[in-house]
């Protein structure tokens, strides 16, 4: 039986599993969330760097990214820092909708799957 890594497990949820060189993010947002649009997204980005980087792998094996901002409006902010954050020709599967967060302070939420 292949061993199953849980990364942070809590009661309800893992920051990260990894399985069979896969790699599942829970959805991460902001750790600081009076930060604009900008700034929420780029602490996000940071943590995906160190989640992966933990587990072996970083964002050249991405493979499906779900993305879901406070305000659709916002997406053109998100998708600028998202596309210097990607490698060049390597992005993933994606989707991105608005939707209601959890903490209305939450501007943005990342969730990936990944390979090592």
């Amino acid at each position: 039986m292949s061993k199953i890594l849980r990364t942070n497990p809590g009661p309800i949820l893992s920051t990260a599993v990894e399985y069979h060189g896969f790699v599942f993010t829970a959805g991460l947002v902001a750790r600081n969330l009076e930060l604009d649009m900008e700034g929420q997204t780029r602490d996000v980005l940071d943590q995906i760097d160190t989640l992966l980087e933990q587990h072996g792998t970083d964002n050249t094996r991405l493979l499906q990214a779900q993305i879901w901002v406070k305000d659709i409006k916002d997406r053109e902010i998100l998708n600028t820092l998202w596309k210097a954050w990607l490698p060049e020709n390597l992005a993933p599967a994606r989707a991105c909708v608005q939707a209601v967060l959890a903490d209305p302070r939450v501007l943005v939420e990342i969730m990936l799957i990944t390979t090592k």
